[in-house]
């Protein structure tokens, strides 16, 4: 089944289908220098139109790339703490379009 509005895999072959902040946390807290160094959300979909990726850097930090083509937006900023990451994430996430949802019936 697929993700209704995005997914996030690491490198090790963790996936969540529509991950919370809370899930987000989880995947990023696992991250270790050996197997399992990044972490990519992203729409469930052929040629995503926006992706974010979390990298764990060696100095200890996370460097969080987030890439929407339709917007226009490209930023690469350092982060130390997790739950910050998440909950930027999670917010940046959801003002992200989603074509293949449909839109709501108006009342």
């Amino acid at each position: 089944m697929r993700a209704e509005y995005y997914r996030a895999d690491s490198e090790d072959g963790d996936h969540i289908e529509d991950p919370s902040e809370d899930a987000l946390f989880m995947l990023f807290d696992d991250l270790n220098g050996s197997d399992n160094t990044f972490v990519v959300i992203q729409p469930d979909q052929e040629d995503p139109a926006w992706w974010a990726t979390v990298t764990l850097l060696g100095k200890g930090g996370y460097k969080v790339v987030r890439r929407d083509t339709t917007r226009r937006e490209h930023e690469v900023v350092t982060e130390t703490s997790i739950g910050r990451i998440a909950l930027d994430l999670t917010i940046w996430m959801a003002a992200r379009d989603f074509p293949e949802r449909a839109a709501p019936a108006e009342p």
